[in-house]
């Protein structure tokens, strides 16, 4: 959330921020007029406040020269000026609630060096990684390998819970179990991530922290109870939130988290949209990379954050690219936005596999996440971060497609061979898997 009096004070730099990115203005009108009530009513309080104090001190003169009757009726007086400040009093919470409602529905600003642009039209290509395999027959896409090599129903899926979702099933479910132990294994290991396994389930006040309530609510999955509790759409949800309503001591910082979670997205207004596979579901598994870190450190651990997903696709021999969003493709909460996009044969373009973002101080002020230097200073609001380090399903995809030979098989990178019990490629015949009661 933004600060209250930053917005006050650099409005027309909040103004134009919102027009970078999109967003409608009208609010920012709105804010003005609230504001403006505000200090009106907080101007009449202090001047009834002033009568009140003075009534008082000319009551008690009153009553010391013996005017009982006078001193009554200025006691009248002070009890209508209470009444009066009461009031006052109402209208100024609902006046601050309405403020803070407002705020709550405005998107972070972006950095000065995010590119402006109304799209992903307008996203800067920063670094390539590897080339893209040339092959000697047409590529297969994922669903044609998944469905052929017999670790991938999509039809069952369908019936057992409708579209947008997916049965993995042989080697295809032990591949995505092989890519989370793989990640997880990386980032803990050798990035310096601690491992957490946070509740995939969430109350409101955690959305609200992370800024996907109260304006993307459509794009949840919420329980039919009136607990107010939702699927997780990421683990960035519940890891950012671990310390909500805390102050962390500056030298605990930055702390490092790394989880695997299934995330549950409705995918509003993406009907029609990668309708095909499993690029677009309402049910898939990532594994998530957190920070939280001192404000002057934020920057850099942005970086080093993007560069520990990268290292996922590097260790896989995925060729991939990374591009910072702009002004008008960036997420709510984002004020930088780096995409990591994987090579996807079948398509012939790079597709996002992870998106790594620094979120400034505005997710720490929604969920009240403070720190506090040395020497008893004022608590101040830490930067935090999120990216996926990576998503599982469409780094399934990838190893499909970019590893598939012209048979149909598909060879395992070398990397993931230790959590696949050593096998080389995925064929039709070893793709079930087959244990003794199957033979």
């Amino acid at each position: 959330m933004l600060d209250l009096h930053f917005v006050r004070e650099n409005l027309e730099k909040v103004r134009q921020a919102l027009v970078n990115r999109n967003f409608p203005t009208e609010s920012l009108e709105k804010f003005s007029e609230l504001d403006a009530e505000r200090r009106r009513v907080i101007a009449e309080a202090d001047s009834l406040n002033a009568q009140r104090n003075r009534a008082s001190k000319e009551i008690g003169e009153l009553i010391k020269q013996g005017k009982r009757e006078e001193a009554e009726e200025k006691k009248k007086q002070v009890a209508e000026l209470k009444e009066r400040q009461a009031e006052l009093e109402q209208k100024r919470n609902e006046v601050e609630s309405a403020m803070q409602a407002l705020l709550a529905s405005l998107p972070n600003i972006p950095s000065e060096d995010v590119p402006i642009g109304k799209d992903e039209t307008a996203n800067v290509e920063i670094r390539r990684w590897g080339e893209p395999r040339s092959f000697t027959f047409q590529p297969k896409d994922h669903v044609e390998l998944g469905e052929s090599l017999g670790i991938l129903d999509l039809e069952r899926a369908s019936k057992i819970a409708g579209a947008r979702f997916a049965i993995l099933t042989g080697l295809g479910a032990l591949l995505e179990r092989a890519l989370i132990n793989f990640m997880l294994d990386v980032h803990t290991l050798e990035h310096g991530y601690t491992e957490t396994l946070p509740p995939f389930i969430v109350n409101n006040r955690t959305l609200f922290g992370t800024g996907q309530l109260p304006k993307f609510e459509q794009d949840l999955f919420k329980l039919i109870d009136d607990r107010e509790l939702y699927l997780i759409p990421t683990a960035e949800v519940p890891v950012t939130n671990y310390f909500a309503n805390e102050i962390l001591d500056a030298k605990d910082l930055p702390k490092y988290y790394t989880a695997y979670t299934p995330c549950f997205r409705s995918e509003a207004g993406s009907y029609g949209k990668d309708t095909r596979g499993l690029i677009r579901q309402h049910q898939f598994e990532k594994v998530e990379l957190v920070k939280i870190c001192l404000p002057e450190e934020s920057e850099k651990e942005h970086e080093k954050l993007t560069q520990d997903a990268e290292r996922i696709l590097q260790l896989l021999g995925l060729p991939y690219r990374t591009v910072v969003l702009s002004t008008g493709d960036m997420g709510f909460s984002a004020m930088k936005t780096y995409d990591i996009e994987v090579w996807l044969p079948s398509q012939g373009i790079y597709r996002e596999i992870s998106s790594c973002s620094n979120c400034g101080d505005f997710q720490a002020r929604r969920m009240n996440l403070r720190f506090r230097r040395a020497g008893g200073a004022k608590p101040e609001f830490p930067h935090t971060l999120n990216g996926s380090g990576l998503a599982v399903g469409r780094t399934w995809i990838a190893i499909l497609e970019n590893y598939q030979q012209e048979d149909g098989s598909v060879v395992i990178p070398e990397v993931l061979r230790k959590y696949m019990h050593g096998l080389e490629r995925i064929t039709r015949e070893n793709a079930k898997c087959i244990g003794k009661s199957e033979k």
